[in-house]
């Protein structure tokens, strides 16, 4: 059984504090998901077609964590990680990746990430997110980012359970 070292959200914490500790939990579940794995179990693909893979998952995530914070309120001409235009798919392609270059890159994401959200005055803060044109808030950028990782967290808990039979958290 996979050690669960993730620290749960404050039962009674204000919304910044809320936000940035379930993100926090949805990061380290993804993390947990993928330990003890190595770099072929990682590239081990969901049922056919799908070519999803928990490695693949990762660099999406970098890729996501790059969009909505280095890209919104950093730097909107930042280049993705992955590829050279803002193609989302081409992370899930992890054929070619190992552990330690898609992990390094989501932490370093996740690093900036948290530089950014931490700079902030306010949840209110605004960033020109690139793809809409539009200015959205820092709330609306960890929401999202939540709801992604809680949306792929779960394909990460069907792919954990096909490589190995681990299940929970």
């Amino acid at each position: 059984m996979i050690p669960d070292l993730r620290t749960g959200p404050p039962h009674l914490g204000g919304e910044r504090e809320t936000l940035r500790a379930f993100l926090d939990f949805h990061r380290a579940t993804l993390e947990m998901k993928c330990a003890a794995l190595d770099d072929e179990a990682l590239r081990t693909r969901s049922c056919p077609p799908s070519t999803l893979t928990l490695l693949g998952l990762v660099r999406h995530m970098a890729e996501v964590e790059r969009a909505w914070f280095r890209r919104v309120f950093e730097d909107d001409d930042a280049p993705m990680v992955w590829s050279k235009e803002v193609d989302f798919q081409a992370a899930y392609d992890a054929s070619a990746s190992t552990r330690e270059e898609a992990f390094a890159a989501w932490r370093a994401e996740v690093e900036v990430s948290r530089r950014v959200e931490r700079a902030a005055a306010t949840l209110d803060a605004r960033g020109l997110q690139p793809r809409w044109g539009e200015e959205v808030s820092l709330r609306l950028a960890m929401v999202h980012v939540l709801l992604e990782y809680a949306r792929h967290n779960g394909h990460a808990d069907f792919l954990r359970e096909a490589i190995d039979g681990e299940v929970g958290a």
